[in-house]
């Protein structure tokens, strides 16, 4: 993505002649499949910000509560999100729904990688869930 952007600022800058498809693909489809399908790593690795509002480490069966709660409520939102995203993205797909520019680009597709991404995270949700209440 960055070298796609760079060229396109190198020919304009140049040869006054941008990279036609840039805007469309990097905004469609390469800027959402950035945010979304890295979802699931960036948690497993620990790498989002958050705020702790309880002590990391809280003693016995309220600490289990509380971190089965954590994991819970953010795969039911995740789940959600994947469910109705989906919904958009196949009314897309059947749909037919195209963005008009130098490519028609099939807007569906831009669209499906949200659920898919989302999807995957509550996968993980669900697995570390389960885990907690079965390992416990």
């Amino acid at each position: 993505m960055a070298a796609l952007i760079n060229a396109d600022i190198l020919l304009r800058f140049f040869f006054n002649e941008p990279v036609q498809i840039q805007f469309e693909l990097t905004e469609l489809f390469l800027m959402p499949a950035l945010a979304t399908l890295s979802l699931s790593r960036v948690y497993r690795e620990g790498g989002h910000l958050s705020i702790d509002l309880v002590p990391k480490y809280f003693a016995g069966d309220m600490g289990l509560f509380i971190k089965v709660v954590q994991l819970f409520l953010p795969a039911v939102f995740f789940a959600a999100v994947t469910f109705m995203s989906g919904k958009f993205a196949i009314r897309a797909i059947l749909g037919g729904e195209i963005e008009y520019g130098v490519i028609d680009w099939p807007m569906g597709w831009a669209y499906a990688l949200i659920p898919l991404g989302c999807g995957v995270l509550c996968l993980r949700l669900v697995h570390d869930f389960l885990k907690k209440v079965v390992m416990t």
